[in-house]
């Protein structure tokens, strides 16, 4: 049972999102369904450091807070609660009429749901695997699990916690906007590095959180000398700084020169750049959102550890191996194989990424 009309009169809502800046993107929808019901009502964010760097970037979020706390996966140890205590203070000085947590079906909502209980916040919404009594005055018996053949999507899982209320939208697409002074300036850094825009060109992302995600290197230099040698396209490199090594080791294995911009763009920069890119191909990880939220087709090399989290509402390709291990849910490939991507040819990725290609320069004929 949910107190829809209360949630109906709700102004000042809170956003609950812990994870990454994908997880961030993937929930979007699910706020622009919040946001839409009533008129003038108020979207605070409140995310790790890693969701703040793209909320800006989000025109349905009104206010970001930013908070990494003891039970997520990225955090540090921590020295004492004050920290705690501290937020618990902030939300409550807020005065929200309302608190949706957002998790994976793999999450429990409970440490969030007892801070927002105790910042005074009268409604408060969840998924949970258990019955959470007072702590959430709303929420949605836990339907996925590891065992089911088939998940929802992240973005549908989000999606049907806010209609439990009644908030819902007819836009379902990832939510982005690209501030116009900035892709003016990629534009201009574009033609800096020589890259010409009306030749065939990509994005590679050969990077990822998660090692378990992360296509082998070398399988990476053989995608973009093929691409380049065999059919013309300039390819650019992008990543973290952290990264950076990662992509140099990579271009030294091409042959031809290819353009590195690792460790040179800030979330808006990235965004820019695949906003007008034709491709990217990356692992599953934070930039296939990014590319899905502008619309710029995907092709994705999709480590089987979860099943739940592909480019949502745009053209990709989805590449993987089939194995028995698949769905482990784990950072590092316990089989210490990595099959379901190692056994992925470079000559299938090149195949997707024109085929893609090709398919969208239809639709776009015939529009």
């Amino acid at each position: 049972m949910t107190h829809q009309q209360e949630w109906s009169n709700a102004k000042n809502i809170l956003c609950v999102r812990l994870d990454s800046l994908g997880d961030v993107l993937m929930m979007t929808p699910a706020i622009r369904a919040l946001k839409g019901q009533p008129d003038g009502r108020r979207i605070t964010l409140l995310t790790s450091r890693s969701g703040a760097e793209i909320a800006s970037l989000i025109p349905e979020v009104d206010e970001t807070m930013t908070y990494d706390p003891p039970w997520m996966k990225a955090s540090a140890p921590p020295t004492d609660s004050a920290l705690e205590f501290e937020m618990i203070d902030r939300l409550r000085k807020h005065k929200f009429d309302g608190a949706v947590i957002f998790t994976t079906f793999s999450q429990s909502p409970l440490p969030a749901a007892l801070l927002t209980f105790l910042a005074e916040i009268p409604l408060r919404l969840a998924h949970c695997r258990e019955n959470p009594y007072y702590l959430l005055t709303d929420w949605i018996p836990e339907a996925d699990d590891f065992n089911q053949p088939t998940i929802r999507h992240e973005v549908r899982r989000q999606l049907d916690l806010v209609a439990s209320i009644g908030s819902k939208t007819a836009n379902e697409r990832l939510s982005l906007q690209v501030p116009i002074p900035t892709l003016a300036a990629v534009r201009e850094n574009l033609e800096r590095i020589g890259l010409t825009e009306n030749k065939p060109w990509a994005v590679l992302h050969p990077g990822a959180t998660a090692a378990s995600r992360r296509y082998p290197a070398e399988n990476f230099a053989s995608v973009a000398e093929t691409l380049i040698s065999k059919h013309g396209f300039q390819i650019i490199f992008t990543g973290s700084k952290t990264e950076f090594e990662l992509v140099e080791s990579i271009q030294d294995c091409v042959k031809t020169d290819t353009f590195c911009l690792a460790g040179q763009l800030g979330i808006g920069d990235l965004a820019a750049l695949l906003s007008i890119a034709p491709l990217l191909i990356t692992n599953n990880t934070g930039p296939a959102h990014i590319a899905a939220a502008v619309g710029t087709p995907v092709v994705v090399l999709y480590a089987l550890t979860n099943p739940q989290h592909t480019p949502w509402q745009v053209p990709h390709r989805a590449l993987f191996h089939d194995v028995p291990c698949k769905f482990c849910y784990k950072s590092i490939c316990p089989m210490e194989h990595h099959n379901c991507l190692r056994l992925v040819h470079p000559a299938d990725v090149v195949e997707a990424a024109l085929e893609l290609l090709a398919t969208q320069k239809r639709h776009e004929a015939v529009r």
